[in-house]
């Protein structure tokens, strides 16, 4: 049976690969996706330039095998960005890579496939891990479980106001019967949930904060902006794209802690040069264009945060 296909318009096309590119050499592209990014930053590359892409999503990889097999700069990486720095030490490139690439989130292939469970808006089987074949499906996790536990995701990761009692309607209907496709366990949170914005599904930060505790995405954030204060070389770009306000907090406290240095006590006698000052922003940040918007409405919510390594 063929597979259907998904269409992706990626966000922040231009505004994105631009804050990344400082010339030649080996970039990284951590979220390739359908390569959106990755294609127009190759047509901006020389022929002695490198790309690495590196993605979880099995049916993103297969996009990348073939964009390798149409262009010989591409090496393709089965993995999520928190191996990045792993993958990349085994190639000697520590301090070698010219930028640094990441769209967080789920890519719109990922949303419009039913059968990926991550959207309330079609009926599919309860799912949402960005690699299929790895860890507990959301149905299992629901499954699961403990009231407490639950409640403090869709509050931490969804910051969601009535995660207790959400909580308590999810674990009160599993009890009846499993919950197993993405439109049962939408329909739980919406009787649930006293009170919406009606411009907004009321299941939309808890399927928001589930997908992200499954996946540990805030985790691997973590580790990948670390991570690229060692892998990018001086003058080096890091250019990220956050859709949620929890990625991009982190991503703005990152910098800043880097273009600041290290805490050290009042009065210490400590020449500027002498501090461990690593990165500093490229701008303070960037929303999509009005235009954009109105042709994508899903690059509403991105923001995009970059910085120069030093």
């Amino acid at each position: 049976m063929t597979q259907p296909v998904f269409s992706h318009e990626t966000v922040m096309l231009h505004e994105t690969v631009d804050a990344v590119f400082c010339g030649g050499g080996v970039y990284v592209d951590g979220t390739f996706g359908r390569g959106g990014h990755s294609r127009l930053l190759l047509s901006q590359l020389d022929a002695d330039s490198i790309l690495y892409v590196f993605d979880k999503d099995p049916l993103a990889i297969a996009s990348a095998n073939a964009l390798a097999q149409e262009d010989s700069r591409v090496r393709v990486m089965h993995f999520g960005f928190a191996q990045m720095k792993e993958e990349l030490a085994k190639e000697g490139l520590l301090g070698q890579v010219s930028g640094i690439l990441l769209d967080l989130g789920v890519s719109s292939p990922q949303l419009d496939d039913a059968a990926r469970g991550f959207s309330f808006r079609a009926d599919g089987p309860l799912d949402m891990r960005m690699d299929p074949t790895t860890g507990l499906s959301a149905a299992q996790w629901v499954a699961t479980v403990s009231e407490t536990d639950l409640a403090n995701v869709l509050y931490q990761y969804g910051d969601e106001r009535f995660s207790r009692r959400i909580a308590k309607a999810i674990v009160a209907a599993r009890e009846a019967q499993a919950i197993t496709t993405t439109l049962e366990l939408a329909e739980i949170i919406k009787v649930a949930h006293p009170k919406w914005d009606h411009k907004k599904h009321p299941a939309t930060k808890s399927f928001q904060a589930i997908r992200i505790h499954l996946n540990g995405e805030l985790t691997e954030l973590e580790t990948v902006l670390a991570d690229s204060v060692e892998l990018l070389k001086t003058g080096g770009h890091l250019s990220v794209i956050t859709f949620h306000s929890l990625e991009d907090r982190m991503v703005k406290q990152f910098i800043k802690r880097q273009e600041k240095g290290p805490e050290l006590p009042p009065g210490l006698p400590v020449l500027e040069a002498d501090l461990d000052i690593t990165m500093k922003p490229l701008f303070k940040s960037k929303k999509a264009s009005t235009a954009e918007v109105e042709q994508n409405v899903r690059s509403r919510s991105a923001t995009l945060r970059a910085a120069v390594r030093l």
